[in-house]
Order: C-alpha cells, then structure tokens, then sequence
C-alpha cells in the first residue's frame, strides 16, 4: 500500500485526505492549525458536500510531531499555502522515501520550489480545482464533491500515475505534458476571481453578475493570459474543457470564468482569499496577482488591473481597508489610473 502524507490539511487538504482515508489509503495528515489537530484526532474529519455527508477516523499530527515520525511515506501531498511551499517541503522532505514523490498540490506556481527542494526526479507539478471552505476545526465545507472536482499532473519523469491514482479519489484527474503552462492557467483563472472577488467581499457567483465587476475581472484574467503566452507557453485546456474550448485567446478567460462558475462552485461560494481575510490571515494575491505584474514586467509591460488588485489587497491585509462591495469603484479608478 502506498504511504502517503498529506501536508497542509486545512479545507481541500482535509477533503482530499478523507477521500483517501475512505478509499483504504494508508494516509498521515499533518497540519498547522492546532485546534484543528485535536477535532481530527477525537472525532475524525467531517466533509459535508451538496449531496453527502461523510465522517472519516484519520491519524493527524501537529507540525511539531514531524520530528517523531520514525517512517517515511512513498507521495507527500503539499496543500499549504504557495508561500508556505518551501519551508513545509523541507519540514517533510527528510521523510519522502529515495524514489518518492513530492507534489504541490495548490494555487500559484510552486513546482520548481518542490524541485529545488527534493529534485526533479521526485517532483510532481499538479493543478487543483476544489471549492471547500474550513471554520469550523475537524468539519470541512466542500462545495464541490469528488463528482465537480478536478485535477491536472505533469513531470518530466513520466511517474504521474503513482499521484494521479491517489486524486482520482477525489475528482477527475488528466495527466497533462505541459504542466507549467497548466498551472500557468489554473493561474489566469484565478487571477480573474480570487482577490477581484474578496476585494468586493461577496461570493463568486454574485461578483461576476455586476457587469463593471465581471469585466474587471477578465481584465485581470486577460493580463495573467497575456503573461503566460509572452513567456512563450501554450494555451491548454483546463477544467475538463477540449482544446478546441480555448483555441480563441479573446475568449480563453471567459470560457474558463463561465466554466468556473457553472461546474465548480454554488452561489454562496467564496475565494480562498476571502476566507484567508476573514480569517485574519495573509493570502495569497502575492503568489497570484503579483506574479502576473511581476511577469508582464520582465516582458516589459504593465498590469494595470493586478497591480491595482495587489495594492488594496496589501490595504486589507494591513488593516486599513475592509472588503467591501463599495471598492469596485476604487479598484476601478486605480485601474484607470494605472493604465494613465
């Protein structure tokens, strides 16, 4: 049996493990938030979807019982946050077996952060599409079940499988030969609606049907698109879409919002980054927003719209600012403003 851990076991993190702890895994959690640990621990992990309810015993350990594990795991799962991937990679590296594999399982372009950390031989890039919400310790909110989840996987030394296996548990999964340019659009999706959508504070679904709101956002959509193309990468398919889907670059960001927002999420669904305010915690709009500015900039152009994303969203996170749906204007203007 494969021994697996999962690293980072907050909302998709948990889900996923439930779905390989029901499945017969042999599978560790190991996660951060302490209160969490203990519900898991005394009455295992709760994921509550539209259609079903499922209850789960798991083994789950604080971060500070890594350093007592006496075993090492064959797939290490990271579902930490992109800036938490190299400190957590290097916290559960010296347990990955010689010919294990490590995949970054999250938003943000994190797989050469694996490689630098365990090599390319023991990387797996992968790209994740959950909805799922975390508040309540040892009880997940999954918005999407195994049924509207999806995955990509991609190496450069053909062993995909061994974690494709592992996330058909939890939705459909493609291997994919191009995974940077994957993950680069998982990374213009969610440019378009994690920050554009927290910033207004109000759910996906209801963000996108303001019309200012929706073209904000595939604005910022369509710079993050702009990137990937100007570092020379092809435009594939995500979210279960064919090709001939995203063949048009003028409609590529909104095929892929549309697609969002009718298969993956419900009406009340918010972002990742909205939680992680709510939350009181720093998000990640730097490893998302703020790598498509950074990118447009070593091509020698603007991002007027992320950049403008990346700025209020540092006034949230520094307490000046609330998300608020009277921002738009704001976000609006600085925009405008930048593009000036």
């Amino acid at each position: 049996m494969t021994r697996v851990a999962i690293v980072g076991t907050g909302a998709n993190g948990a889900a996923i493990g439930a779905d390989l702890a029901l499945a017969g895994e042999d599978v560790v959690f190991i996660e951060q938030w302490p209160a969490h640990v203990e519900a898991m621990r005394a009455d295992g992990i709760t994921v509550v979807m539209p259609e079903r309810t499922i209850n789960v015993p798991v083994r789950a350990l604080h971060l500070c019982e890594v350093a007592t594990l006496r075993e090492t795991f064959d797939v290490v799962l990271l579902l930490v946050k992109a800036y938490d991937t190299r400190w957590a990679a290097h916290l559960i590296a010296p347990y990955l077996e010689p010919d294990g594999l490590m995949a970054g399982v999250q938003n943000g372009m994190t797989t050469s952060v694996v490689t630098d950390v365990v090599g390319r031989e023991r990387t797996i890039g992968a790209v994740i599409e959950i909805t799922s919400a975390l508040t309540v310790p040892g009880v997940v909110d999954r918005h999407s079940g195994p049924d509207r989840s999806w995955f990509a996987v991609g190496a450069a030394g053909g062993r995909e499988e061994a974690v494709a296996s592992l996330l058909r548990h939890s939705g459909a999964v493609e291997i994919v030969e191009e995974i940077e340019a994957t993950k680069w659009m998982k990374l213009v999706s969610n440019a378009t609606t994690l920050a554009t959508t927290a910033i207004v504070g109000t759910p996906m679904v209801e963000a996108a049907s303001i019309p200012a709101m929706r073209e904000l956002m595939l604005r910022s959509g369509r710079e993050a698109l702009d990137a990937t193309i100007g570092l020379g990468n092809p435009v594939p398919p995500i979210f279960g879409l064919r090709p001939g889907d995203v063949s048009e670059p003028d409609s590529v960001v909104e095929v892929l919002l549309d697609t969002l927002l009718a298969g993956f999420v419900l009406p009340h669904s918010t972002t990742t980054i909205l939680q992680d305010w709510a939350k009181g915690r720093r998000s990640e709009v730097d490893d998302i927003n703020g790598h498509v500015v950074r990118t447009l900039r070593t091509l020698g152009r603007d991002a007027p719209v992320n950049r403008a994303v990346v700025e209020l969203a540092g006034e949230i996170e520094g307490g000046t600012l609330r998300p608020d749906p009277s921002l738009l204007d704001v976000l609006l203007e600085r925009a405008a403003a930048a593009t000036q």
